[in-house]
């Protein structure tokens, strides 16, 4: 079994999918606009360049999302996407890739559980910690 986040926008999540993409050295394997889909005369004109479903890999896990609906989107709230990563400098670097033109919650430093553990809320809303635990 396995969880996959799964990450809601409103109307930016190509956006903030390529830019996930360029902070976390990964690729998006699948990207699906309304136009798309089967279902595309049914959407409104203005949405069919709006993300249906896209899919990040990271490492064996994924990350998805996609446009919300016209009002349907609601502000994340209470929870973070926590990525955990094997050495110091590469969650430097993750981190500060995610914080650009976002908020940093808890700047990136040592904590008694790890090396490196910082948590921000990206430019585009989605709240991240990112943790490089100590070695056994």
């Amino acid at each position: 079994m396995k969880i996959n986040p799964y990450l809601m926008f409103n109307g930016n999540c190509e956006a903030a999918f390529k830019f996930y993409e360029k902070c976390l050295g990964s690729k998006i394997v699948m990207l699906m606009t309304h136009k798309d889909a089967p279902s595309a005369e049914n959407v409104p004109a203005g949405w069919h360049d709006k993300i249906m479903h896209v899919c990040l890999h990271l490492g064996d896990c994924l990350l998805m999302g996609s446009d919300s609906p016209s009002g349907y989107f609601e502000t994340p709230q209470d929870f973070y996407v926590q990525i955990s990563v094997d050495e110091p400098i590469e969650a430097e670097h993750v981190f500060h890739a995610l914080a650009e033109n976002g908020k940093v919650k808890m700047p990136i430093e040592q904590t008694f559980w790890a090396i490196r553990f910082g948590m921000l809320v990206d430019q585009f809303g989605t709240p991240w910690m990112v943790n490089c635990e100590q070695a056994a």
